[in-house]
């Protein structure tokens, strides 16, 4: 008799990182709860790449939670009043950038956290990474430390000494090398949205930090770039 699969929750937003931790997830024999957020973005078509993206693997579970962090705004990705930074050079070095969402990932972590004490899951899977990151401080392995160990204090699963872990198989990957490992596992990134104010078909604005980022990883890569690109 086959044994049941080990349980994990993986949180996809429909960009490119997020399909291939799924993806890993996956060829790491896992059985996957996915988790998106519709958090009052400035674009939503990413949702529907999210859909797709479950849907095109084959996931145990799909859940999409309505968050409104518009209401407290603070980043160019919930508030229509700040614009989205284009064409911004590397050597620019404006901090942490107007598009990080206030404990954003914190929030989606804490969410997770609680759907796979209930499911019995001892993985969570999200796609952050370290090397092009845009410079989020929610992105770096410092931070995913710090929220494992408050994860193991802080829930039932945990003090039993079921231990939650948190999986960051991109931390330390460049953008080529997570387009990489993607095309080993047959990721088909033409689903995936990756751009901050991608238009209502999924087209790409090709300026923004995240187009940037992504259209470059493509080259270093060597692989072609499958990124539709809006037409306005």
């Amino acid at each position: 008799m086959n044994q049941p699969l080990e349980k994990a929750v993986v949180l996809l937003s429909g960009g490119l990182d997020s399909a291939t931790a799924l993806a890993i997830a996956k060829d790491r024999g896992y059985e996957c709860y996915v988790l998106s957020f519709d958090y009052g973005q400035r674009s939503l078509t990413e949702l529907n790449a999210a859909r797709n993206i479950a849907a095109q693997v084959g996931v145990a579970e799909h859940r999409v939670i309505r968050l409104h962090l518009e209401d407290f705004g603070g980043s160019a990705l919930t508030d229509h009043s700040i614009d989205v930074p284009e064409d911004v050079s590397e050597d620019d070095d404006e901090g942490v950038p107007v598009t990080y969402v206030p404990a954003r990932n914190t929030v989606f972590m804490s969410l997770a956290l609680g759907w796979a004490e209930v499911l019995g899951a001892r993985a969570i899977f999200i796609g952050v990474n370290a090397v092009d990151y845009s410079g989020y401080p929610d992105c770096r392995a410092e931070y995913i430390q710090a929220f494992e160990t408050m994860a193991n204090l802080a829930t039932k699963a945990g003090i039993e000494g079921n231990r939650t872990t948190i999986e960051t198989p991109l931390i330390d990957l460049t953008k080529a090398q997570i387009i990489e490992e993607g095309n080993r596992l047959n990721v088909d990134y033409a689903n995936t949205v990756s751009c901050y104010q991608a238009d209502d078909d999924g087209g790409a604005c090709g300026h923004c930090d995240s187009c940037i980022l992504r259209a470059k990883g493509f080259a270093d890569a060597g692989v072609p770039d499958p990124t539709r690109y809006s037409q306005k």
